[in-house]
């Protein structure tokens, strides 16, 4: 059983047990785009603003082996997203988003944001090459909500 299906297979088992919840969470087992930070190491601070539709800045550039501290402001007035990964898990990730738009990333490498709401990310990029944020709530990634991490 792949990634999606277990998630999938788990959301329905959710909405069986607890149909009045009012948002789905889901897990990562590992990251494409490197690992969660160590708060007691060194990192530069990156300010991400979410607006609608768009990230500002919408590419960065680090280092391999860098930490970085995203930290995430939605200046907009639609609840947001970031979630790191690459363009291909963050394409599947957004069918199923289709299906469960509520569906909240809290994760080490995402998060959904309230209008002007504020959090921050702690990642260390351990992987060359080039990875994506973007919001997964329906249609915001079509409409532009995506930044490139382009790791050297």
């Amino acid at each position: 059983m792949n990634h999606l299906t277990k998630i999938a297979v788990a959301l329905a088992a959710l909405s069986i047990v607890a149909p009045a919840a009012s948002h789905e969470k889901h897990g990562h087992e590992s990251f494409s785009a490197g690992e969660p930070g160590d708060p007691n190491k060194p990192s530069r601070t990156v300010e991400v603003l979410l607006n609608e539709m768009d990230f500002t800045p919408a590419r960065i550039e680090v280092k391999r082996g860098e930490q970085i501290r995203f930290v995430l402001r939605n200046a907009g007035t639609k609840d947001h997203e970031f979630l790191l990964a690459t363009t291909e898990e963050n394409l599947k990730h957004a069918e199923l988003m289709k299906k469960h738009p509520h569906m909240e990333h809290d994760d080490p490498n995402g998060v959904r944001l309230a209008p002007k709401k504020s959090a921050e990310i702690l990642w260390k990029f351990t992987r060359a090459g080039t990875f994506e944020y973007s919001c997964l709530i329906p249609n915001h990634r079509d409409d532009g909500m995506i930044g490139h991490v382009t790791v050297k």
